[in-house]
């Protein structure tokens, strides 16, 4: 089978920092910004990996969503309680101080972790949560 990865998603609700924070923070690339429908449909992705982009989105886009359904979805965002993304990293500490001194909310320092990484935890702007990984001998 030929499977692979090529968007996930990741609630937001302002599109502006947003971008300021995966762009000009962890150094990803802008892919697309361009109104759709009504919604702003912006993707992200790192140069590493021209293949998988990470899709912007305020937290009720779902067509299929009722208005009941968009605000609690905006309330679990506003919670920090939706899933966020693990990123891999080849030095963990230097990415840390890096988001750090952006003025993200830290979840957690650097640690060795018992199954053979070391990593990081941040809040991004939206309040999701996001993993940065070093995998022991990367």
């Amino acid at each position: 089978m030929d499977v692979k990865l090529k968007q996930c998603f990741i609630a937001v609700d302002d599109h502006d920092k947003a971008i300021a924070f995966y762009r000009d923070v962890l150094g990803l690339e802008v892919r697309n910004d361009v109104g759709f429908e009504g919604m702003r449909w912006v993707t992200v992705g790192s140069p590493l990996q021209p293949d998988v982009e990470i899709v912007l989105e305020p937290p009720g886009a779902n067509p299929d969503f009722s208005p009941a359904d968009r605000e609690a979805m905006a309330r679990l965002l506003a919670k920090g309680v939706l899933r966020g993304v693990i990123f891999t990293t080849a030095d963990c500490d230097a990415l840390f101080e890096r988001v750090e001194q952006s003025g993200a909310d830290v979840l957690q320092e650097p640690m060795d972790q018992p199954y053979g990484v070391r990593d990081c935890a941040f809040r991004d702007p939206a309040g999701n949560m996001l993993r940065f990984m070093e995998r022991a001998g990367d």
